[in-house]
């Protein structure tokens, strides 16, 4: 039996994702946001945290890159990935919609059907899709956009199903623990880094980039944030085909040491087969 830390409350899309990688034995506690839910495994209250880091429409979520760039150090063991599809719901009985409450990940993808539906609606910003629901529930607003399952939980009616602009989308999540617990590699992974520049300069990216190209190595993903010290100071999350033990993605790392000034390991896992 494992324990795990997730987003919550109960009923979010990162609850959803969990329940398809661990077993029905295992114990699963929500936390109210990102960062406590990886606080969690740095204190040891859990094993392991399952947190969304990027969606397909919306794009990264900013705070699990930090919190994985920046915080405690922590490594990725595994990834999950989910088709979302969102619900507008109000506690049973309500007519009118003045507030709709949710996460503002969700709010980005059903712009267009609040725009035409509800046009005059304020939109309340939430930690999770599911703590809206929650919220809805207790009546501290008109209408939250959720899951289907949270409307289940929190007893709302769904007055509204798929009501986002892209059927298509997906959520990917990043399953963390302590360092230390080593991944064998399987022949199709990912492995995550933090890369910080020393300072911006031109051709600084150029120069990350083409130690990749050196080794012939794919990168699936990078995103560039501030590390907060200062104006012009940066690093990138930067996701690569391949495990650390591969001989060019670990070449390519040592290679980075030289010309950066930080290089952070975040894991290399198995990529999750869609």
């Amino acid at each position: 039996m494992s324990t795990y830390a997730y987003l919550g409350p109960v009923g979010t899309f990162t609850e959803a994702a969990l329940k398809k990688i661990t077993q029905s034995s295992d114990t699963r506690t929500p936390y109210a946001n990102v960062t406590a839910t990886l606080d969690a495994v740095r204190s040891g209250q859990a094993e392991y945290a399952l947190v969304p880091i990027e969606n397909s429409v919306e794009g990264v979520v900013a705070r699990t890159l930090d919190e994985l760039a920046t915080g405690t150090p922590l490594v990725i063991t595994g990834e999950v990935t989910l088709p979302v599809s969102f619900a507008l719901m109000v506690k049973p009985g309500n007519k009118a919609i003045n507030r709709i409450a949710t996460h503002p990940h969700a709010e980005s993808q059903c712009r267009t059907y609040v725009a035409k539906n509800y046009p005059h609606a304020e939109l309340i910003p939430t930690a999770s899709t599911a703590a809206a629901a929650e919220a809805i529930s207790r009546g501290e607003f008109d209408a939250a956009i959720a899951s289907a399952a949270a409307a289940e939980h929190f007893g709302l009616e769904v007055i509204a199903q798929d009501i986002g602009d892209n059927n298509g989308a997906v959520t990917r999540f990043v399953l963390a623990h302590k360092p230390g617990l080593k991944t064998v590699s399987t022949g199709n992974d990912r492995t995550s880094l933090a890369v910080f520049i020393d300072i911006d300069h031109a051709g600084a990216l150029l120069e990350i980039l083409s130690v990749f190209a050196k080794y012939e190595v794919n990168l699936t993903f990078i995103q560039s944030r501030p590390t907060g010290r200062e104006l012009g100071h940066y690093h990138f999350i930067i996701d690569v085909e391949g495990h650390i033990d591969d001989a060019g993605v670990g070449q390519a790392v040592k290679d980075l040491e030289a010309i950066c000034d930080e290089i952070r390991f975040l894991g290399s896992y198995p990529r999750e087969v869609r």
